[in-house]
């Protein structure tokens, strides 16, 4: 047979008919959240059940409260909100699916929570119901976003209809420099590439510099490869893959069940002489961290660089976006990076609030104490419980930090938590267009560590010089 990509290889085992270019896939696992309850308002018009419930799981994370989490349910002071969460158990209950709710000691967002519980394996193709599905490629498996009525199929049939994009290896070696987080490895390949530039893509990460990352690195950059504008990322399933999926409690059991799941694991990083349609390549060492300036990911540069001016665009539209994104942002031309003052700090969202994260931001906070307010969100209620055992909530907490609840918070904005008009905030999140995260607000994207250190000084800083 010809050399087959890893990609090719999950796709083809999934394949259950082909009409007309679409092609209908099995699915593996479904994700939903708070927000899928038009599917089954869906299944309910139609008087469908879920076809196989025990591989749909839901979470609790968009909109419910990152505060005031004592008082349960009932104390969910928006009551639309509330209503979509009581709304969340009526219908997992009535068809019998996972809910990691509310009350649940392993709730959390449902891109943090599946991987924890190894929910979330390689050679899997999975949906969701949030475009950042991506971040499960992390573990060598086909994952990502659909629409409301895709879910509905998904859940009613457990197979979607698809269209095959092509594929693109983005290839990056060498080792990271001091300070340099996987978050600035993704916002340098979005910089490079441009927001569009895996449009009908699935993006392959391979290279030493990946080889050597943790697989919360690995979640990082697959959770931004839709900020690329791909279908999904992807990263092969090595030794790192297998001792994290080890023992988690979706994950095959030890012994024959293992053994097996091994076989198929081991047989799906992309053969040698595998053809992608495109190759991208950087160079781990040229890598520094980084800081958006504008209002999508491909608008970044190294802290120490300055805002661009659109003049040196290299055309016209990109002379055009500059310009719409200086203005939104208040932002001009020339300026350094570092001298931009903020007005917020977020640390969290399905990009960065895992416990490496919590620790990275923890290890700069305690060098200093926040001169602006500081919010640091769990993705989970698991994260939260080591990171607390670890001393971090203290650590974050003596330096100004406000530790909150799990939950999607200020990423999303639809929870109560938002930035005001005009406001300026250093995030971990994803994405930084306009109003994301509040109606004026301003959002600059970096990586944990880079965000406590601009709490720290008030103003965008180079980390390593903070952590020197």
């Amino acid at each position: 047979m010809n050399p087959r990509t890893m990609f090719d290889k999950i796709w083809d085992a999934h394949v259950v008919a082909e009409e007309e270019g679409e092609i209908l896939l099995y699915v593996d696992r479904a994700l939903i959240h708070e927000g899928s309850s038009h599917a089954f308002a869906a299944l309910k018009r139609r008087s469908q059940k879920v076809a196989r419930p025990q591989q749909v799981f839901a979470f609790a994370d968009h909109y419910v409260p990152t505060t005031g989490r004592d008082k349960g349910i009932a104390g969910i002071a928006v009551d639309e909100i509330r209503n979509m969460v009581i709304a969340q158990h009526e219908n997992t209950k009535l068809h019998g699916i996972r809910l990691f709710g509310f009350d649940d000691p392993a709730q959390g967002i449902l891109h943090i929570v599946p991987p924890e519980q190894g929910i979330t394996q390689p050679g899997m193709l999975i949906c969701g119901a949030d475009s950042h599905t991506s971040t499960h490629g992390a573990f060598g498996s086909i994952a990502f976003g659909i629409g409301a009525s895709d879910m509905t199929h998904v859940m009613a049939t457990q197979a979607t209809w698809q269209r095959k994009p092509k594929t693109l290896r983005i290839r990056v070696n060498g080792e990271l420099g001091f300070g340099v987080a996987p978050k600035d490895i993704i916002l340098a390949v979005i910089a490079n590439i441009g927001a569009a530039g895996g449009v009908g893509h699935a993006i392959e990460y391979a290279g030493t510099t990946f080889q050597r990352m943790s697989m919360e690195g690995r979640m990082t950059v697959c959770n931004m490869s839709i900020e690329a504008g791909a279908r999904c990322g992807m990263i092969a399933p090595d030794d790192t893959t297998y001792a994290y999926m080890d023992g988690r409690p979706w994950a095959p059991t030890a012994g024959a069940e293992w053994d097996a799941a091994m076989t198929l694991w081991k047989s799906l990083p992309s053969d040698v002489g595998a053809k992608f349609e495109r190759e991208v390549q950087l160079d781990a060492a040229q890598i520094e961290p980084m800081v958006t300036w504008g209002v999508n990911p491909e608008m970044a540069s190294a802290v120490g660089n300055c805002v661009p001016d659109p003049k040196n665009a290299p055309d016209e539209r990109r002379r055009s976006d500059w310009t719409m994104a200086l203005d939104y942002m208040g932002l001009q031309a020339g300026m350094a990076l570092q001298d931009i003052r903020i007005d917020r700090v977020f640390i969290g969202s399905c990009t960065n609030s895992r416990i490496e994260d919590i620790r990275a931001a923890a290890e700069v906070a305690k060098r200093g104490k926040a001169v602006v307010p500081a919010w640091v969100v769990p993705g989970s209620k698991a994260v939260k419980r080591q990171a607390e055992a670890e001393g971090l909530d203290k650590i974050l907490s003596a330096a100004g930090f406000e530790w909150r609840d799990p939950g999607c918070s200020l990423c999303t904005a639809i929870n109560g938590d938002q930035l005001k008009p005009g406001e300026r905030c250093a995030s971990t999140s994803n994405r930084n267009f306009r109003n994301r995260q509040g109606p004026g607000g301003r959002t600059h994207l970096v990586s944990p560590a880079m965000a406590a250190a601009a709490a720290l000084k008030g103003h965008f800083a180079d980390v390593r010089e903070v952590l020197k």
